[in-house]
């Protein structure tokens, strides 16, 4: 399994993560990510991966098309770490976390990345990295789109 820096999207009404008890990130509409850093990501994986969430065109325009991105609606972003992501559960039922980048990098890219899309304009929230958090949403559509940066390949779309 080569790296991959993973994420979760999903549109969200509101979205909210605690810690201890005290909200340290809420946003009203626009995009959760959860994002999983691996071993071997590096700093270009993170904004690369900052610059396409940002470019996705998940929210409904006029006609109710899926046409617009977080920046057109004027949403927010919420980033919360999530090593889990890298979780390996082929065998057995407890999953590997071996894919998971050491937390010193993992805090890096995370950074790396939360800074990468504060720079394409949307107002960011985070969450605690390495806390035990509660992450509350309000799921729109709902809508969840699964990223990582483990292949450049762009899959055929599909003939019209």
């Amino acid at each position: 399994m080569g790296a991959a820096l993973k994420a979760v999207v999903t549109r969200v009404t509101s979205a909210r993560v605690e810690t201890g008890g005290k909200i340290v990130g809420a946003i009203g509409p626009g995009l959760m990510v959860l994002l999983g850093v691996a071993t071997g990501d590096t700093s270009d994986d993170a904004r690369k991966l900052a610059a396409k969430i940002h470019g996705l065109r998940i929210f409904a325009d006029a006609a109710g098309a899926m046409n617009l991105d977080v920046a057109r609606i004027g949403g927010d972003v919420l980033v919360v770490s999530q090593f889990t992501l890298l979780g390996d559960a082929r065998k057995g039922r407890r999953p590997s976390f071996v894919a998971a980048a050491a937390p010193e990098l993992g805090r890096a890219l995370y950074e790396e990345f939360v800074r990468a899309m504060r720079l394409l304009g949307p107002t960011v929230q985070t969450g605690e990295f390495g806390a035990s958090m509660q992450v509350f949403s309000v799921n729109d559509g709902p809508v969840t789109i699964l990223l990582d940066t483990a292949s450049s390949e762009t899959p055929p779309r599909a003939k019209e």
